[in-house]
């Protein structure tokens, strides 16, 4: 055995030039598919749901996200049965600092100060922030990998300039919050955006989302289809869905994501096949007297078969292992934006390469290469063998 595999490690290498391009090649078409796989998993095989996560729904405009909702919903979803708290969340764009330095992009969002702890029971800071946040109409609170990244201390005065809505905010932090998930983001006081609108600005009074808390996992069910319900006839009908549907949301933007990645995934793997089948046909091609010497010696047709199409998986093998390095690598980066992002990326947060992923590309890797090299190996190791001492190709 020991010394089959020296020879085929020895015929692999006999065009190094020719071995390592192809390494590279389904290193690179590997890379992709394990990231593939890896967005594959973060987005459709849902992680556990963070503490809190699992009661809690989103309440949104039902034709798009982007549309608003009166704050006169809030009251009525409050009174519907298994409604432990709700609360209202508007978004609001505008600009810090320089808009170009890619450290100023983060969310920024008005929130109910009284309300929005209760429906968000991990995120933490100490009492006297929170009661600081509540009092202080133009407090803002942010999340500690936000302040950090832009050094921010508590007492900071930021500045946010509107673009969307005719209003600049003059806001002072007044607390650093933790999370289980980090995400870049800053919460202030909705009711100072309110009253910085104009009179007879259609966007007072109107909000993006709803927060719901339930009060238990089996009101979940129950409570989404009732809101829906209560709105349905309405002017601003609702969606009600869990975080990770939201999410799925915005993904959905792009068209559907299912077919995307299906088909790039199929077009990765046909790249392998055709790469790893030209490589191997050429490779076959140059030794079929090679062959012939071979039988000549005793070797049987199984021999040489399983010596060429071994030869193929362990270069699919090698590049199977350096494309999940690779990959592996560009999933931390990816995590790691992901951490400073928006809140509603992170049901991304399992983005990364895990063990079952490694042991499918590589499993996918030895596959497509080894069947890629089966028929011409085959033909190879069938040629009579007076007509492969014969061939001078």
């Amino acid at each position: 055995m020991r010394d089959y595999l020296v020879f085929i490690l020895r015929n692999s290498l006999r065009s190094k030039r020719r071995t390592l391009l192809t390494i590279a090649s389904i290193a690179v078409s590997l890379c992709l598919l394990a990231v593939l796989m890896a967005l594959y998993r973060a987005l459709f095989l849902a992680p556990d749901p963070i503490p809190g996560e699992a009661l809690r729904l989103i309440v949104h405009h039902k034709v798009s996200l982007t549309q608003e909702l009166p704050l006169s919903y809030e009251e009525k979803i409050a009174q519907i049965p298994g409604v432990k708290a709700v609360t209202s969340l508007r978004w609001f764009g505008g600009v810090y600092k320089d808009a170009r330095d890619p450290k100023n992009q983060f969310a920024r969002f008005g929130i109910e100060p009284a309300h929005f702890f209760d429906v968000h029971p991990e995120i933490t800071m100490p009492q006297e922030q929170i009661l600081a946040f509540q009092k202080q109409k133009t407090a803002c609170i942010a999340s500690r990998s936000l302040a950090e990244k832009l050094g921010w201390k508590i007492g900071e005065r930021i500045t946010i300039v509107g673009d969307m809505l005719p209003v600049n905010l003059e806001l002072t932090l007044v607390a650093i919050f933790d999370q289980p998930v980090e995400s870049g983001v800053i919460y202030f006081n909705r009711d100072y955006l309110q009253d910085s609108l104009p009179p007879g600005d259609p966007h007072r009074n109107m909000v993006q989302q709803y927060y719901v808390e339930t009060a238990s996992k089996e009101d979940v069910a129950r409570v989404a289809p009732a809101i829906d319900a209560m709105f349905a006839e309405s002017s601003a009908p609702t969606m009600t869905e869990n975080e990770h549907a939201f999410m799925l949301g915005f993904v959905s933007f792009v068209g559907n994501v299912k077919l995307f990645l299906l088909a790039i995934s199929s077009a990765v793997t046909f790249t392998i096949i055709i790469v790893s089948a030209n490589t191997i046909s050429m490779s076959v091609r140059e030794r079929v007297r090679e062959v012939g010497v071979l039988k000549t010696l005793g070797f049987s047709t199984s021999n040489v078969l399983g010596m060429i199409v071994g030869e193929s998986a362990m270069i699919g093998t090698a590049g199977g292992a350096i494309g999940c390095v690779i990959a592996a690598l560009l999933c931390s980066l990816i995590a790691q934006a992901i951490r400073h992002g928006p809140a509603y990326i992170q049901e991304l947060r399992s983005f990364a390469m895990t063990p079952l992923t490694i042991l499918l590309t590589v499993f996918a890797a030895i596959l497509i290469t080894a069947a890629s090299a089966f028929v011409p190996a085959l033909s190879a190791a069938r040629t009579p063998i007076v007509e492969s001492l014969r061939h001078t190709g």
